[in-house]
This record gives structure tokens, C-alpha cells and sequence, in this order.
């Protein structure tokens, strides 16, 4: 297997961890303790540190003499807090479990955005990393497909303890393959006399380059409202006389969103900023259509819809990330990234169980007007100040993602996680 085929590999197997944390936590901690608030407090302690840790993990990440060994040992701390986890949840006192799962948490960034960043060091710059953009948006979201199914699958054969420690070994396996990754060889390490960005040059990055902060910017508020969709998918499949179709409107969700991330998000010809935009777009517009679904059977296809639409905004969120973002805070710039938007989708959840009193319909509606609010926000953050010219606004920016960066001229073409 190649250095790419590797890092696939241990991409999905990091991601298929992370994706199944949410259902695997919350169903051993009812099993252990009959109380799944319990769970839902571990999982707080876990995801709440992402966003503090993603600018120390991407500058850790950058300053690293040994950046393989980083990586793998950064997935092997996670994985290892799953493994603990699964021994202590319910059975050790409350403050050890939050401590650990608070520990456990923040690593998650090299999760996502860390181990994306990995990708200009793994494959040449040109249309054949832009394609390798798309099959790392791929594995996120076959990981959200296959992760609760497999955490679910596991847990009715036997108990959530053995589904728990599934998802370590998963984790452990991805620090194996990231261990056996050539990245340093290929020069994704900074070398010694590079320069080094200091805590804040990511968070710098992302307000300062037009292009990141107007994608960061979409995707963060766009997050609001795909963070609560679980919950409203539960309560729009009850109010239309399938209790529990819930999961069923999620997974197909799921898999228009890997359908379109191998689809669509392999498009080279668009340039990435527009792809976002309709991504986002058409999300909205078919999450709108779903509102006003007269059956569950007909929500589930436009769900489907809404993620073949959702499915390249990934892919062309990291493509900007990898093409804008100085060499010296690229890993800061992909953690912070996600990092934001994890925060924003924890907001979104949060606020809808604020608001599980409004009927479903007008809940979805919300979702989609914010999808389609993130939309307008990148159409209006992405145009270039009057008066200036229609170029990148970023000294320095390496167009690392193959082709030119954007201008005037035309855009880029290629590209895809």
C-alpha cells in the first residue's frame, strides 16, 4: 500500500473512532450507571477541548522535531483514552472519567483538521492533490456512516463495553499506520531553518486571508445549524408517525454525503470557493424542501439530496485550507478549522434542546435558512474589497493545492478529503 493508501487507510480508522464516541459513550453510560445524562456529560468533557487545543496541537504540530512520531503518538493518546474510558466509565469516580475524557478530547484535533494537513506532504501539488482532498473528505464521511452503525451492530450482539473498545482498537491501528507514513521524507515537516509561527499565526491566518476567513466564517455558522440536525431529524421522523426514524433520515444523510464527496467533491473544474457556496446552497434549499415533507419516505430522499449537496463542502473547505494558509500555520490553520466548526455544531445541539418545544418543520426551516445565511456570507466575505484587485488577499499564500492560486485571471482548476 502507498504512502496515500496508508494514509487513507489511517485516516478512516482515526475517523471511524471519533464518529462513533457520541453513541458509544452515551449507551455504556446507561448501561453502567442507568442514567444517560451521565453520558452526555463525559461526552461534553470530551468534545469541549477541541477547540481550546487545536491552535497548541497545530503549533506542537508545526515545531516538532520528529512530526511522524507526533502524529502517531498524538492518535495513540486518543486511542488510549478510549481504552480508558471504556474500563472507567460508571465504575471510577465522576472527576477521574471527565479528567480523562477531557485529556482524550484534546487530541481529537489531530483527528480531523491534523491529519488532513498531512496531505501536501504526501502527495505532489496538482490536480492529483486535489483529487486526494476528496478521498479525505471521503473517509469523514464513510466514518459517519459506518461508525454508529458498527457501534450499534457490536452493542446488540453483546454489550456497549466491547463497542467501546472497538473504537479504541480502531484508534490504536490509526497510530500504527501513521507511524509508517513518509510524509517527513517528502518535506511536510518544516525543516530546520524554516521559520516557526508562534501560537497565534493560524488564528492570524484565518482572519487575515480573505479566502480562509470567508470559508471559516460559512462553515462555523453553517455548523450551528448541522450540529442540531440529529436531534431535529429524531422529532421531524416522530411528528410525521415514524418514531425512531430518525436514524433513517441521519443515514441517508450520511450516505448522499459520501455519495457526493466521491462525486462531486472530485470535480476539479469549479473553483473551490464557488463549490463551497453551492454546497451550502444546495443544502439549505434541500433541508428547506424537507421541512415540508408529507412522509418520512420522502423527507429520507430529500435528506439524501441535502447530503450529495453537503458532500464536497469538505472537500473544497480543505482544498482553500491547503491553498492559503502559510506554510508555517498550515496545521494550525486545518485544527483551528475544525475545531470551530466541531464548537459550532456542539452550539447548534445545544440550542435546539433549548428549543425541542418548536414543531420539527419550523426547527428544519431554521436549519436550512442558516445554511443558506453561510451561503450568502461566503458570497459576500469572498468578494474582493472595492478598490483593490481581485487577487488572493495573502502575501505569500503558496498555492500548494495545485495549479495557481486564484486571481483575476481565472481560478484555479482541480482538486478534493
Amino acid at each position: 500500500m502507498g504512502g496515500f493508501g496508508r494514509y487513507l487507510a489511517a485516516a478512516l480508522a482515526a475517523r471511524i473512532a471519533s464518529e462513533g464516541m457520541g453513541m458509544a459513550v452515551v449507551m455504556l453510560a446507561l448501561e453502567r450507571t442507568g442514567s444517560a445524562a451521565h453520558g452526555a456529560f463525559v461526552l461534553t468533557a470530551w468534545l469541549a477541548p477541541h477547540v481550546l487545543a487545536a491552535p497548541l496541537a497545530g503549533v506542537a504540530a508545526a515545531r516538532a522535531r520528529r512530526p511522524r512520531l507526533f502524529h502517531a503518538g498524538a492518535l495513540a493518546g486518543f486511542a488510549t483514552a478510549v481504552a480508558t474510558l471504556t474500563v472507567l466509565l460508571g465504575r471510577a469516580p465522576v472527576p477521574l472519567v471527565l479528567a480523562v475524557a477531557v485529556l482524550g478530547g484534546s487530541c481529537g484535533p489531530m483527528v480531523t483538521g491534523g491529519l488532513s494537513s498531512l496531505i501536501t506532504g504526501l502527495v505532489p501539488a496538482g490536480p492529483g492533490r486535489d483529487r486526494a482532498y476528496g478521498w479525505d473528505a471521503a473517509t469523514y464521511n464513510a466514518a459517519a456512516v459506518t461508525a454508529p452503525a458498527a457501534v450499534g451492530l457490536v452493542a446488540a450482539l453483546g454489550s456497549a463495553g466491547p463497542a467501546m473498545a472497538a473504537l479504541a482498537a480502531s484508534g490504536a491501528l490509526a497510530a500504527i499506520l501513521a507511524a509508517t507514513l513518509p510524509y517527513e521524507e517528502q518535506g511536510a515537516g518544516q525543516g530546520p531553518g524554516a521559520p516557526r509561527a508562534g501560537l497565534g499565526a493560524g488564528l492570524a491566518a484565518l482572519w487575515r486571508v480573505r479566502e480562509l476567513r470567508a470559508v471559516t466564517s460559512a462553515t462555523t455558522l453553517g455548523f450551528v445549524g448541522i450540529g442540531s440536525l440529529t436531534t431535529v431529524s429524531v422529532l421531524l421522523a416522530t411528528e410525521l408517525g415514524t418514531p425512531g426514524g430518525g436514524g433513517v433520515l441521519m443515514t441517508a444523510f450520511a450516505v448522499g454525503a459520501l455519495g457526493g464527496s466521491l462525486t462531486l467533491g472530485r470535480v476539479t473544474s469549479v473553483e473551490s470557493g464557488r463549490l463551497a457556496r453551492w454546497a451550502l446552497a444546495g443544502t439549505g434549499a434541500a433541508l428547506a424542501a424537507a421541512a415540508c415533507a408529507p412522509s418520512t419516505a420522502v423527507a429520507a430522499a430529500l435528506f439524501a439530496l441535502a447530503g450529495v449537496c453537503d458532500g464536497p463542502l469538505l472537500t473544497a473547505t480543505l482544498r482553500i485550507r491547503a491553498q492559503y494558509a502559510p506554510d508555517g500555520a498550515r496545521t494550525q490553520v486545518f485544527t483551528l478549522g475544525a475545531g470551530l466548526k466541531m464548537t459550532a455544531a456542539s452550539t447548534g445541539a445545544a440550542l435546539v434542546g433549548v428549543a425541542a418545544d418548536v414543531p420539527a418543520a419550523a426547527l428544519l426551516t431554521g436549519i436550512a435558512g442558516l445554511l443558506l445565511a453561510a451561503a450568502l456570507l461566503h458570497t459576500l466575505m469572498a468578494a474582493p474589497k472595492p478598490g483593490r484587485p481581485d487577487r488572493p488577499d495573502h502575501e505569500g499564500a503558496t498555492g500548494t493545492s495545485g495549479g495557481s492560486a486564484t486571481t483575476a485571471a481565472g481560478p484555479r482548476t482541480p482538486e478534493g478529503p
